[in-house]
């Protein structure tokens, strides 16, 4: 019988380029519960993609604490989040929904 390793599913390894990580960013934006936990995650998950490091270089944080703010326990605040949001050239726009 043939054994198969089974390797943990990662979003991260499927955000290859500003195109994907926007268009997750505007799903969990969309489908947020409402406390902002999908929305800390996906911007946890496209921090690891783009890279701490530079993320933290470019948003004048620590890694530590950017990790911390961005992790499921984490409660940023929006001052936080903008500069991360700003720091991986993603934007937030407002419509109007039905």
């Amino acid at each position: 019988m043939e054994s198969n390793e089974l390797k943990k599913w990662d979003v991260v390894d499927h955000l290859r380029t500003d195109e994907e990580m926007a268009a997750y960013f505007d799903a969990c934006l969309e489908e947020d519960p409402g406390d902002g936990s999908l929305v800390r995650a996906a911007l946890g998950d496209i921090a690891r993609a783009k890279g701490m490091t530079a993320l933290a270089r470019d948003t004048g944080l620590t890694r530590e604490g950017l990790y911390k703010a961005l992790s499921a326990n984490g409660n940023p605040e929006f001052s936080t989040v903008m500069k991360v949001i700003k720091a991986m050239g993603l934007q937030l726009h407002a419509t109007c929904g039905e």
